[in-house]
């Protein structure tokens, strides 16, 4: 068996369910999964059955049969085909005019200004509802079924969705750059670091922006670096953002990793969250001890009386 056979031939679905990992949401020509390699709150592994292949929104990696057993058991092309020999080879994928018919059903229908409750409240719950105008409100459609998601754009008109539901990109992958002519640039991973930044520290001159939209498109950024005489990098405390980090300082050696700032956390938004209740319970505290000295002077008052 090669791996054309393994790819073409046993059934992707059949090949993620021998690892215990089920859809969160599917239908009969696609289904969302929870990433292979990392904990998610949202599914970002869109698998295609139509051409049995597995898409992660999350870090750009396109997979097929042998390349996702690949990933899961960290092993090599020739253990994974050993793995895949156990399987049924009766699957056979659709023909190209069926796919190409499935593809033509993932749809933008609308973009409009952020309004929708649904999505007010994800942003306010990522404390981040002050930065909605950064954002559009987007009505799409996947195989026939509608759906609405907060839209972040990017340079090749496409868009980011973030919901509580779901984490896709519409239309093509891409980074997003937000320039104003600075000589000072700052990189995140995704655009809800991006606002976050925003709020813990408005900027009187704004710097430019570079938001990857996914660690794994920083090779598309490569060429940005050498125009600027600063490089500032607010990316995620794991090992995906380690390794985009290395990526970044062996382009620009001098480039400044703030994400020691926030070391104790995710990542930026993260911060920002916790920050928040933080200030909240300090002012809790404040008024508990307000009503506690009131009330002793109250029974000071009256023992003088």
């Amino acid at each position: 068996m090669n791996c054309k056979q393994a790819n073409e031939n046993i059934s992707i679905r059949e090949v993620l369910e021998s690892f215990s990992l089920f859809p969160s949401k599917d239908n009969a020509k696609s289904a969302f999964y929870h990433a292979i390699d990392r904990q998610e709150r949202t599914p970002s592994l869109v698998v295609n059955f139509t051409k049995n292949t597995a898409f992660d929104f999350g870090t750009g990696m396109m997979y097929d049969n042998v390349s996702i057993v690949q990933a899961i058991k960290r092993c090599s092309v020739s253990d994974a085909l050993e793995y895949l020999s156990r399987f049924d080879f009766s699957y056979k994928k659709p023909s190209v005019t069926e796919a190409i018919t499935a593809e033509n059903t993932n749809q933008i229908l609308e973009v409009k200004e952020v309004i929708h409750p649904a999505l007010l409240d994800y942003l306010k719950s990522r404390k981040l509802e002050s930065q909605k105008s950064e954002l559009s409100e987007v009505y799409y459609r996947i195989n026939d079924k509608r759906y609405f998601g907060l839209g972040f754009k990017n340079d090749s008109g496409g868009y980011e969705i973030r919901s509580s539901f779901s984490k896709i990109c519409l239309g093509k992958k891409d980074i997003t750059t937000i320039k104003n002519n600075s000589e000072n640039l700052k990189v995140f991973e995704g655009f809800t670091d991006y606002l976050s930044l925003k709020i813990l520290e408005p900027e009187k001159t704004p710097s430019d922006y570079l938001i990857l939209n996914s660690v794994a498109m920083v090779h598309k950024a490569s060429g940005l670096f050498g125009n600027y005489k600063s490089v500032e990098m607010y990316l995620d405390n794991d090992r995906a953002g380690e390794q985009c980090r290395d990526s970044i300082l062996k382009i620009f050696p001098k480039a400044n990793d703030r994400s020691n700032e926030y070391f104790l956390h995710q990542d930026l938004n993260d911060f920002l969250m916790s920050q928040e209740e933080k200030t909240l319970e300090n002012k809790l505290e404040k008024n508990q001890t307000a009503i506690h000295d009131a009330e002793e002077n109250r029974n000071i008052y009256r023992r003088k009386r």
